[in-house]
């Protein structure tokens, strides 16, 4: 087996003491359960192998040709190579592996999903019955048609949950006034955004939403704002959809994020707490602690119209 890529960042007694459930432990151990694992690109699927590994279980790979990195090839004991469009063979291949239970994992870049996929006979079809064509439609078919198949996509994660921060404040320091007016009014935008699967994040600055993010994704959309303020302090608020469905498209913050922030002169983060995955959780505080970024997670809301945080609340420093 290999070893997770920045594996200098990863420890995986992070992940020992997760307990699952006592249903899925026992079939685990009875070995009568068999899981796979769908993968994308980035470090994600390799973060589930890892996690699912240290509670005893061997995932069978099907890693997408157009996104999965190389590099699971050495880490993964079975692995399967599919292109986008091949859902048929896909589900193929998991029911050679006797997968009854899945996970999804990785990015799948939006642009790939609509341009550049040779559909088979079984997506050809379900594309022609999606009212709407949007990530969230397609992806959430593709779990459906997996069930009809008698395989059951799972919460992505599952086996990650120490990297799932709970609300408060994971930085050094709290948001200070400026900036939690700015989180305050951030929410009140990207709620709106994300109810319409538009993207998950806004950039803003003094209550004025520079940037919002679509296609392009965080990184870029940082980019972007910090171009147009020309140096004036930001503030990144990232969001999950309402009624996030935790089996695909989870809001991530990785190491690549926290570095473009600094660098674009982002000073605070804001993200939901119970529903976004922060990878290589210690280095990445400590590189927000670094960059002088304030990260805070806040409950999400209970319904969409339920209120956000207001801007009088800095939270409290983690000593």
């Amino acid at each position: 087996m290999g070893a997770v890529p920045g594996q200098e960042f990863f420890d995986v007694h992070e992940f020992i003491g997760k307990k699952l459930s006592a249903e899925i432990r026992a079939k685990i151990e009875a070995g009568t359960e068999r899981w796979g694992l769908i993968a994308g690109n980035g470090r994600f699927p390799f973060l589930i192998l890892e996690g699912a590994r240290s509670q005893g279980l061997d995932m069978a790979v099907i890693a997408l040709k157009e996104e999965a990195s190389a590099e699971l090839e050495k880490f993964a004991s079975r692995i399967h190579w599919v292109s986008l469009g091949e859902l048929s063979k896909a589900i193929d291949l998991m029911h050679q592996e006797g997968v009854t239970r899945a996970v999804m994992a990785g990015q799948v870049k939006h642009n790939k999903i609509f341009s550049s996929i040779r559909p088979d006979w079984k997506l050809t079809k379900l594309l022609f019955s999606l009212p709407r064509k949007n990530t969230d439609a397609l992806i959430g078919a593709v779990a459906r048609v997996l069930e009809d198949e008698g395989i059951e996509l799972v919460d992505s994660t599952l086996f990650l949950k120490p990297l799932v921060p709970e609300a408060g404040v994971l930085t050094r320091r709290a948001p200070d006034e400026r900036e939690a007016a700015d989180i305050a009014y951030g929410f009140s935008v990207a709620r709106n955004i994300a109810s319409m699967d538009i993207g998950q994040t806004v950039v803003i600055s003094d209550c004025a939403c520079v940037a919002v993010e679509a296609m392009e994704g965080t990184d870029e959309a940082v980019a972007r704002a910090a171009r147009i303020v020309g140096g004036k302090p930001l503030v990144v608020v990232k969001v999950s959809k309402p009624g996030q469905d935790m089996r695909f498209d989870v809001p991530v913050i990785g190491l690549p994020s926290i570095e473009q922030m600094g660098s674009g002169g982002v000073t605070a983060l804001a993200v939901d707490a119970g529903r976004t995955l922060l990878f290589d959780r210690a280095k990445l505080l400590a590189l927000a602690d670094d960059k002088g970024i304030a990260i805070q997670a806040f409950s999400p809301p209970i319904s969409p119209q339920a209120a956000e945080p207001k801007a009088e609340n800095k939270g409290i420093n983690r000593g």
